[in-house]
């Protein structure tokens, strides 16, 4: 199963790294291994590359691509989240760079053959890592009318999630409802015809996102890993981290300025009594994005942000 190597502002992220011969990385999401092989070049033959992915596919492309540097890898097939713990079994104390690209692998959609995309007729599963137990179809099948609308809406912020949730239950009350193509039709028939002329994505695209985020757990797993960040990081040690949508941008941007200015006290007051201790310093004081040279490229980049911090 073949991997797409491209990676999202692999110059930015590069430069942003600040990396060193000798370093520690960490790459939470290898994916393709594109930015992978760029940090292990940068690092060199005393470096190590921790890498990290939930995919068991792309685990196994990591251990053919990175196969060159095999002597200064660890591979762990795992979720980003589970990062504090690999790092205290490995005995490393801190480390100099983590990256963490949010991004959604093209060989998923395409060839996953896991329901991620509604251009495809496949089972409804959404998981990337297969050994979890709950799937997009044990969702959209058992949870009800009122779950449904609200994973939805938080998730996919999409306004028409009650009327997406009704047709879903309406439809299997029947049958069951298999396969991702099926899902599109029933989400595509229940919205109102103007608003479905008037948007440029596809109907089902904020359902499916809302549906992967549910299975795969993705918001809580973020904000589990943010909030370990700075135990995870040397002093000088960076964070990179390349979101695709609001709500994970909203999680990091917001705990990254708690790590920075998270003092509680009155404004008035002349100092500190809330016992603040800054913990880290944004290096990208907005968040970085793709020129326009890679988007016509890659125009899956067009979404992305790039923030980054250091620890102080």
């Amino acid at each position: 199963m073949g991997f797409e190597h491209i990676s999202v502002m692999p110059r930015q992220v590069h430069a942003y790294q600040n990396l060193n011969p000798g370093d520690i990385c960490v790459d939470c999401t290898l994916g393709g291994c594109g930015h992978a092989t760029s940090t292990l070049k940068a690092i060199g033959s005393g470096g190590l590359l921790i890498g990290i992915d939930q995919d068991m596919d792309a685990i196994a492309n990591a251990r053919n691509v990175l196969h060159p540097f095999k002597d200064n890898v660890r591979l762990y097939h795992n979720n980003f989240s589970d990062l504090p713990g690999i790092l205290k079994d490995a005995g490393i104390g801190g480390v100099n760079s983590i990256l963490l690209d949010l991004g959604f692998s093209l060989n998923q959609l395409t060839q996953s053959k896991r329901g991620f995309s509604f251009k495809k007729d496949e089972p409804l599963d959404m998981r990337m890592d297969v050994r979890n137990s709950l799937t997009a179809h044990q969702v959209v099948n058992t949870y009800s009318e009122k779950q449904l609308s609200d994973i939805f809406f938080t998730y996919g912020e999409e306004r028409f999630s009650r009327r997406i949730a009704r047709a879903i239950v309406e439809n299997r009350s029947g049958s069951s409802i298999n396969s991702s193509l099926e899902l599109a039709g029933v989400i595509e028939k229940s919205m109102p015809s103007g608003a479905k002329a008037k948007q440029k994505i596809h109907p089902a695209t904020r359902v499916f996102q809302a549906l992967r985020i549910e299975v795969n757990r993705e918001l809580e797993r973020l904000e589990t890993f943010m909030q370990a960040v700075p135990s995870m990081l040397s002093k000088g040690g960076r964070i990179s981290i390349i979101t695709f949508h609001s709500l994970e941008d909203r999680i990091v941007k917001q705990q990254l300025r708690a790590f920075e200015n998270g003092c509680t006290c009155p404004r008035q007051f002349p100092q500190c009594i809330c016992g603040f201790v800054k913990q880290m310093e944004s290096v990208t004081r907005k968040p970085v994005t793709a020129d326009s040279d890679e988007l016509k490229a890659n125009p899956m980049a067009r979404s992305a942000k790039l923030r980054v911090a250091q620890k102080i």
